[in-house]
């Protein structure tokens, strides 16, 4: 779905849709606020990704700013009516720029027993909590570990509880459909959503739309879902429990035609522009993995664009066709996440060898092993820098939005073509489920993607460099006079015969790394947020975490605190001004999801910095509230 901002901006369609449905209480409170956070949660099969997507799109329709973040229960299907089983939504909606999807939600839409014992202590004090009463029985409470029923024993007294039947008011509401009981109480989530798009006087239309879509060759669920949406909306509207009424204005943002987007989507579609740029055909060789495998389905989507995909029987297998792919000239990409990337790291070393251009995204997740395979974490850096046999360097980047990942996947695709080099791109399971408004870039703004290819008639020799990058020359095998041999084994510098001369594996050796090394020449300098001239405290992060690193020093400037923001997308180079900004503060504070992978690269490089560290590994983006406390505790030690 394609935003236009001009439009959505305009408030009078959605003003009289809301006529439509229903006349305001007058003892309806209105509270304006700059954001709300609304988190979504039930059962795995309650549909609360949908329903959080649903509120998501239609805000951002409206005109807010929003981030998201989708939780998913590690198991496929756990135990109905369990902690393990629950899935969330949190989706952060506001009329400034958003950057993450909140630390504690406003409003907590909780289905089952399981669902609030799971999610209550990410709901502020004082807010709002909608209950589905009906799910509340005794069996639900004990498979959810309670051993009294919180609707009675005054454990939610700091919270305002909206305690409703969903469940029997869902099936009034389609008594008359003549639906099996199943298919009817699959629509019970779209009562709740209903309520929810009252109380942030939001329409239901592009909801309806949406099932409209979904359901055309299914019309009686369409009709199911949106018979139950707008009896949720209805209820919401006549109830006096929902006294409060939400009011979030559109964002001043860059007018322009936007779309949500998540960040596995915008990496794909970041690479088929690289594609694009280059002229070549996309190939993606892969293997199916959480969190990763969207990439692979949405590229496989594109054949209209060129693309080519396959999927390999193992992860081996997606990087060796990946690699001859390159090889016949295509651009080459693979998709994994960390135990993936162990995996081929045999075939990591091959690609360095062979100095040929391919994209390796690695979408990190909880480790080790299949350790937390649906939630996020930073863990892979030092896999991703060193995991390889050898001297084998490689470039290493790192996206840091849901929408910037489609920028890094298609400089990932820039440096590979240009440099003659594999390149891994770091993104995480942060990034990769969670969206956000994204502004569609023109194709014509994009950097061109100059490839350094042989032509027939050329005295052709494999590894003969350019001398500003290094980068060999790109030969497609079967071009007459072209003939070559790269490989595994060691070659001989400039004609490409294997070599096992000691002082040629020297310079082969040192002139790979130099290779890579040359890359800082052409990514941009290291930028501080906050104060470029130095100051107290310097906050150091990469990845992911960079929405909720900015929002903490951000607030805490505003609080008059000398905190500045340098967030690292480059890795491997490191930017060329990085010893120049580091040495402008007197504390560094590095934040990440690992227990100190980038402060121990960064003492290896600079080490005559001392580098305090601020460490998370809980499967969970940090919150801006701990960043803030910890930065506070430096600055008073």
């Amino acid at each position: 779905m394609f935003y236009n901002i001009k439009f959505s901006l305009k408030t009078n369609k959605i003003k009289n849709l809301k006529e439509d449905y229903f006349v305001m209480n007058q003892e309806t409170e209105v509270i304006e606020k700059q954001d709300v956070v609304i988190r979504f949660s039930g059962d795995s099969g309650d549909g609360m990704q949908l329903t959080g997507q649903q509120f998501s799109d239609t805000a951002a329709l409206f005109g807010n700013d929003v981030s998201t973040f989708p939780d998913y229960p590690a198991e496929i299907r756990a135990p109905q009516g369990t902690v393990g089983g629950v899935s969330g939504f949190q989706v952060h909606i506001g009329e400034e720029h958003i950057t993450t999807p909140g630390d504690f939600a406003d409003v907590l839409v909780a289905m089952n027993p399981a669902a609030l014992k799971a999610n209550l202590r990410w709901a502020k004090k004082a807010g709002t909590i909608i209950l589905d009463t009906d799910a509340f029985t005794d069996k639900h409470l004990e498979r959810a570990g309670y051993t009294s029923n919180p609707l009675t024993d005054h454990s939610l007294d700091d919270y305002n509880v909206i305690a409703v039947n969903i469940t029997k008011l869902t099936i009034e509401a389609l008594k008359e459909t003549g639906l099996d009981q199943k298919s009817v109480l699959r629509c019970k989530n779209m009562f709740a959503l209903g309520m929810t798009y009252w109380m942030f006087e939001r329409s239901v239309e592009h909801t309806e739309a949406f099932f409209d879509m979904k359901f055309a060759k299914k019309p009686s669920i369409a009709s199911a879902n949106k018979l139950v949406l707008r009896a949720g909306y209805n209820y919401a509207a006549n109830v006096h429990a929902l006294a409060v009424h939400f009011k979030v204005a559109p964002a001043h943002i860059e007018k322009g035609k936007y779309r949500t987007i998540t960040g596995n989507k915008a990496t794909a579609w970041g690479l088929l522009a690289a594609a694009e740029k280059a002229g070549l055909p996309l190939f993606c060789g892969s293997y199916p993995i959480t969190p990763a495998t969207d990439i692979l389905q949405e590229l496989a989507l594109r054949r209209d664009l060129g693309a080519k995909t396959y999927q390999a029987e193992d992860e081996i297998g997606g990087i060796c066709t990946a690699i001859g792919a390159s090889y016949a000239g295509n651009f080459a990409v693979t998709t994994t996440s960390g135990p993936g990337l162990a995996l081929k790291s045999e075939a990591c070393g091959l690609a360095v060898m062979a100095e040929l251009p391919l994209v390796i995204v690695d979408v990190q997740r909880g480790g080790p092993s299949t350790g937390l395979p649906t939630k996020t974490e930073q863990s892979d850096l030092m896999q991703a820098l060193y995991g390889r046999n050898g001297e084998s360097p490689m470039p290493v980047i790192a996206a840091s939005t849901s929408g910037n990942c489609f920028d890094y996947a298609f400089i990932a695709g820039k440096i590979a073509l240009e440099h003659m080099t594999p390149v891994i791109l770091l993104t995480d399971g942060f990034l990769a489920n969670g969206a956000q408004p994204w502004l569609i870039p023109s194709m014509a703004k994009l950097p061109e993607i100059k490839i350094r290819r042989a032509k027939e008639g050329d005295n052709y020799q494999p590894y003969a460099r350019d001398p500003e990058t290094l980068a060999r020359t790109w030969a497609v095998p079967g071009t007459k006079g072209l003939e070559h041999r790269i490989g595994g084994l060691e070659k001989m510098n400039i004609t490409g015969t294997i070599s096992y001369v000691p002082e040629n594996h020297q310079v082969m050796t040192d002139l790979r790394q130099e290779k890579v090394a040359r890359i800082a020449n052409y990514i941009p300098q290291q930028e501080v947020f906050g104060n470029p001239e130095g100051g107290e405290v310097l906050v150091v992060g990469w990845g992911g975490t960079y929405g909720h690193l900015f929002s903490a020093v951000k607030e805490l400037r505003k609080e008059g605190k000398d905190v500045s923001l340098a967030h690292f997308n480059y890795i491997n180079p490191l930017p060329k001004n990085t010893q120049e900004v580091l040495a402008k503060f007197k504390k560094i504070l590095v934040c990440e999801l690992n227990l100190g992978q980038f402060a121990a690269y960064l003492r290896s490089k600079y080490p005559e910095f001392t580098y305090q560290q601020y460490n998370k590994v809980a499967g969970l983006p940090f919150t801006v509230l701990e960043i803030k406390e910890e930065v506070n505790k430096l600055m008073n030690d």
